[in-house]
């Protein structure tokens, strides 16, 4: 992929200037994580430092071994320090734990006394509330306590008195409030934010393009909470076989404003946390769900961007507007596809040859455009789960990728390019979106990875989203495809936020900038802001402060982000595991997913949950775990379980406070 020129520049640890050289530093020491670098790899520093200058530059090496959880940002880690010609890379050895401030869990009343199991499944602790600790608990309630003073008598074990009772864990919604609570995530908006949001009024034309006349429509998920974006297209009278694509999405910007009380609310969640029987979101309803959500049929303010493509699929040309919109229609994604396919209904068959063949139309396109692009095409299917009317889980599926989402993730990924164009032409500060090539000790553990299956991986290769493209071709029907498909996406950097460009490997574009949902991602409400002063579409845009702000404002938002995703994994594991813990002694056809040194981990087929086959329950002989071929291998018969091996399995245990699931493989 062409890359943006300059070379990376490395970031001092520390206000002092100069760095210490890194033969001052041990072999082995214990380092604290403190941010990341414009690469999204880890920074650290010695928790220890007495010299006056600052300590060299220290990047966590990525990969670490599997039976270990990843360290994360505040972290404390025992590494082993390896110092070559580019600098000093850490390889984590531990991690350490972090002290224990607060505990989120389920409550067992015992006689004369209580404990709490946390819910983070990571924690081999519990904890033993004493009597009149209890803060009104039942047995089997979830809870927030803190550390007590002292042990209870004659154990180890430590003491914790609960601050919070959040009800039963039968209770409808109590799996997603464990996650709400156990990540920190806010759930309730100040005072203030929400008397800003409530006064709050409708749009009008004054200082906007009237963009009414356009039948702009949505096009949503149907459990969609919010309407960010509509699309429209037309053939491109100028161009034969050319379309113009519109964008238009909510102007967020008009409503929250620099150093408000939405704003500084805004910034404090980073993005909307989305769970199955609720959000968090990032705005209060009044704004996230009505002014400035696109609904149908009511005047909206919105900043569209009009797309030119030729008919090769190539960008030509694109021109923002700031207007007042009104959307035609509110569709999903499955009534746009049944409706393309034939099968229209009352709402779509109206609308089919107006509105939705010149889309599909103007997709087919830009796809040439994607195609010869050849952006990283990784398919991770993702676990879907559905909640009744009675708060309890319906139905776990895999989210099907059809057509209809496919045009609309084309459409914004070129409305988010125009966006991230407009801003270098015109030379404004923002917040990219930046995705950086695999860091060489990934791909040596993807080429370890792709040997042991008997498929060749040539090292030092010029990297692009092509090679690995190939791979996933070439394995696509056969009987390793779902491994490798998630091996490949675990080679991959991590894509956050910057106020440097780098451009975005997996895209495969060179400025990528998020714009088309402001309603739930503050990088998105940024970019609005940056283009509304490059644009000089008013005096609410970007100011010199914030500008100044930019890397703490793209650090601070790429760290909410990674929250929401882990709470909201954590949550579809513990629905998972609820969904299944009527299940104990069924068998389940599935494949290992991971391999470590305490065990297997087996992916079923059916709902796609990971279960744990713990090492000391794998056959009846010792088992050693090779790394480098992803196995464990029988010490005296030589039998091996290996990565993307298919087995069945028995479901022993399904705990759904922590979503842990405990498996055992059956004898073939």
């Amino acid at each position: 992929m062409p890359r943006i020129p300059g070379p990376k520049k490395p970031r001092p640890n520390a206000k002092s200037g100069k760095a210490a050289p890194a033969a001052a530093l041990p072999l082995t020491l214990v380092l604290e994580v403190t941010g990341r670098d414009a690469d999204g790899e880890f920074l650290a520093r010695p928790v220890k430092w007495e010299a006056a200058e600052a300590p060299p530059r220290i990047i966590i090496a990525p990969g670490a071994r599997g039976d270990q959880r990843p360290p994360g940002m505040g972290d404390r880690v025992l590494a082993k320090l390896h110092k070559g010609p580019d600098g000093v890379t850490a390889r984590v050895l531990k991690v350490l734990p972090k002290p224990i401030t607060r505990i989120v869990g389920q409550y067992t009343k015992e006689k004369g006394f209580g404990t709490i199991t946390p819910a983070d499944k990571k924690s081999r602790l519990s904890f033993i509330v004493a009597r009149g600790d209890e803060n009104g608990a039942d047995d089997g309630d979830l809870v927030i306590a803190v550390p007590a003073e002292g042990r209870a008598t004659g154990t180890s074990v430590p003491k914790a008195r609960i601050v919070e009772n959040l009800g039963s864990v039968n209770t409808p919604g109590a799996i997603s409030l464990l996650a709400i609570h156990a990540h920190g995530i806010p759930d309730a908006f100040p005072v203030d934010a929400i008397a800003e949001a409530k006064e709050a009024e409708p749009p009008t034309l004054k200082g906007r393009t009237d963009l009414r006349k356009i039948p702009l429509v949505t096009i949503d998920p149907d459990d969609a909470r919010d309407h960010d974006d509509a699309v429209h297209a037309e053939p491109d009278p100028a161009v034969p076989g050319g379309w113009i694509v519109t964008v238009a999405i909510a102007d967020v910007a008009a409503y929250v404003t620099h150093n408000s009380a939405l704003d500084r609310e805004a910034y404090l969640r980073g993005n909307s946390t989305y769970f199955p029987d609720r959000v968090a979101p990032m705005l209060p309803e009044e704004l996230s769900a009505d002014l400035c959500s696109l609904r149908e049929g009511e005047n909206r303010a919105t900043m569209a961007v009009r797309m030119h493509f030729n008919a090769e699929g190539k960008k030509t040309s694109h021109t923002f507007i700031r207007g007042l919109m009104r959307s035609a229609a509110r569709l999903t994604y499955q009534q746009v596809q049944n409706a393309i396919e034939g099968r229209p209904d009352d709402k779509t068959g109206p609308l089919l040859e107006s509105i939705i063949k010149p889309l599909y139309a103007a997709y087919a396109v830009m796809k040439k455009g994607r195609d010869k692009r050849e952006p990283l095409e990784i398919n991770a299917p993702e676990r879907r789960v559905r909640i009744g009317a009675d708060g309890q889980i319906a139905t776990i599926t895999l989210r099907e990728s059809i057509a209809s989402m496919q045009l609309i993730e084309e459409m914004m990924i070129q409305a988010n390019v125009a966006a991230a164009e407009t801003l270098e032409a015109k030379r404004t500060p923002a917040i990219y979106r930046i995705h950086d090539e695999p860091s060489d000790l990934k791909i040596e553990a993807l080429a370890d990875f792709m040997h042991s299956i008997k498929m060749p991986f040539t090292m030092g290769q010029k990297l692009s989203p092509s090679v690995f493209n190939r791979i996933l071709r070439e394995q696509k029907e056969g009987p390793f495809a779902p491994i490798v498909n998630e091996v490949v996406l675990r080679s991959q950097s991590q894509a956050i936020y910057s106020a440097d460009n780098i451009g975005h490997f997996g895209l495969n574009l060179q400025r990528y900038a998020h714009f088309t949902s402001p309603i739930r991602r503050y990088a998105d409400l940024i970019v609005h802001r940056a283009l509304i002063r490059a644009l000089k579409f008013g005096d609410d845009g970007l100011t010199d402060d914030e500008i100044a702000r930019l890397p703490q404002i793209a650090e601070h938002i790429s760290t909410c982000e990674r929250r929401s995703m882990l709470a909201e994994r954590e949550s579809v594991d513990r629905y998972l595991a609820a969904y299944m813990a009527d299940r104990i002694d069924a068998v389940f056809p599935g494949r290992i997913s991971g391999v470590t040194s305490f065990g297997l981990f087996i992916r079923l087929d059916e709902t796609g949950a990971d279960g744990l086959v713990p090492i000391r329950t794998v056959g009846h002989e010792f088992f050693k775990h090779d790394e480098s071929r992803h196995a464990l291998i029988g010490s005296r018969s030589g039998y091996t379980y290996a990565l993307g091996d298919k087995v069945e399995v028995k479901l022993l245990e399904a705990a759904p406070v922590t979503g842990g699931l405990r498996v055992a493989i059956e004898a073939n």
